[in-house]
């Protein structure tokens, strides 16, 4: 093994760093699972309005028939699958895309109006929309003057 001068005055600092290049690889995730590229899941925007929870998921090259969407109680869960495409006479030189099921159920900070929920797919971006359900909404409370 060759040891290469990074840390040519620290052998303990070169040692850990020829040692996590060595392990590196061994940790790593199958090629095209949803957990490759150092996250476990698609990335997810959620954030309030005054009249409703949005909800982004990046989901690229998926289609709206595989993404299966529901709202139960105060949970809001997203599946999404996607599946592998077999192509005769190609070699992959690299694939990171993931493939096959994901699910995720994300805890919501308010009340919605699950019948009034709506969800577009866009540009790769998955857009869910949950109106909030009166209770949830802000409201003004008049004080009363007592004499």
């Amino acid at each position: 093994m060759v040891f290469r001068s990074f840390y040519p005055r620290q052998p303990l600092g070169q040692l850990r760093h020829e040692m996590d290049r060595l392990l590196s690889g061994f940790f790593a995730q199958p090629p095209g699972s949803w957990l490759a590229g150092g996250r476990e899941q698609p990335a997810v925007n959620v954030w309030d309005t005054q009249d409703a929870l949005k909800v982004e998921l990046e989901a690229p090259g998926v289609k709206k028939d595989q993404v299966d969407i529901s709202v139960v109680g105060g949970e809001l869960s997203l599946r999404v699958e996607r599946p592998e495409v077999e192509q005769e006479g190609v070699t992959y030189h690299r694939r990171e895309r993931p493939v096959g099921t994901f699910t995720r159920v994300l805890r919501l900070p308010a009340d919605v109006d699950a019948g009034k929920v709506q969800a577009e797919l866009a540009g790769g971006v998955l857009t869910i929309t949950l109106p909030k359900a009166e209770s949830a909404k802000p409201r003004k409370i008049k004080v009363k003057a007592v004499s």
